[in-house]
């Protein structure tokens, strides 16, 4: 018996198929086959049940897991935090983000990252639904919305912001509306994504709040792509800051009520630093909340 058997078998349990867990440790199907093979004729008893549509562990594997997750748990414990007294951050730190905000905001920073942490490699883990960072062992995702709940450890990073955004082609073809009431009628690009509506939501200075729905001829569910669109003069879109601060800047795209708070789903999120619930953070971990906290302060 070795880690790597150990290793091999706890994540079979967690991930339910030998492909998976081949995908995720880069080994082979077969090796990942032969050593829980090996593991169970060592112990004398069957740890997990196969068939062609599903992997479960067995009574007795379903024990054996328990007290050997522990026991791996406990043995990383200790040699990271070992390893931390005495060694600047390295290893694999696994980042979980969405597909807009990997290439529009983590990818420029992670030069100046790997400059201060040169051990240390990267590995972004870009989708746009919300992965199980215990079960894919994500190290740190980045999420956004209200406070995440669950078991799950969360942080804020920074509160985000909407903007209502159109080109000064679309302003000059339609108009530049005083009110968000005024974009009733104008097309619209509208984001289609899980907690998002095409009804966007505005507040005035005041507080008092009013909605109006939008549509248009492209419906996407990948933010760059709609602050393309909106560049591009097909219609006004909602974006976050961190989607649109360049381009407003360079005169791109014009925010069209900086006046009003607006929001495509809630008033008042933020990006959230999500981590599993552990006894110890490793030092990878912090390093990289303290450099995000640093780094992106002003929008997300």
């Amino acid at each position: 018996m070795d880690l790597m058997s150990f290793r091999i078998f706890v994540q079979s349990v967690k991930l339910g198929s030998f492909a998976a867990v081949a995908r995720q440790m880069e080994l082979d199907p077969s090796t990942v086959s032969r050593s829980i093979t090996n593991l169970e004729t060592e112990l004398g008893f069957r740890l997990l049940q196969r068939t062609t549509r599903m992997l479960a562990p067995t009574e007795a594997g379903s024990l054996y897991f328990e007290r050997i997750q522990g026991l791996l748990e406990n043995f990383d414990i200790a040699s990271q935090e070992a390893q931390d007294l005495v060694n600047q951050p390295q290893g694999n730190l696994r980042v979980a983000a969405c597909t807009s905000f990997g290439p529009r905001i983590l990818a420029p920073l992670l030069p100046k990252l790997m400059e201060q942490y040169p051990d240390l490699t990267i590995e972004l883990l870009l989708a746009d639904h919300q992965v199980d960072i215990v079960k894919e062992e994500i190290d740190l995702a980045i999420r956004f919305g209200l406070k995440p709940t669950g078991d799950c450890v969360s942080a804020q990073l920074t509160p985000r912001r909407f903007r209502i955004c159109a080109s000064p082609n679309f302003v000059q073809r339609h108009g530049s509306p005083s009110h968000p009431d005024d974009i009733r009628g104008l097309d619209g690009i509208v984001f289609r994504m899980p907690g998002q509506t095409s009804a966007w939501r505005y507040r005035d200075q005041d507080g008092a709040e009013g909605e109006v729905t939008v549509a248009g001829k492209l419906i996407t569910s990948h933010g760059l792509t709609m602050t393309a669109a909106a560049v591009s003069g097909i219609g006004i879109a909602i974006l976050p800051d961190w989607l649109c601060a360049p381009e407003l800047e360079d005169g791109r795209l014009i925010n069209l009520f900086p006046q009003f708070d607006c929001t495509p789903s809630e008033f008042d999120t933020a990006a959230w630093l999500t981590y599993p619930s552990r006894r110890y953070l490793p030092l990878k971990v912090r390093k990289f909340i303290d450099f995000l906290n640093v780094e992106i302060g002003g929008y997300a």
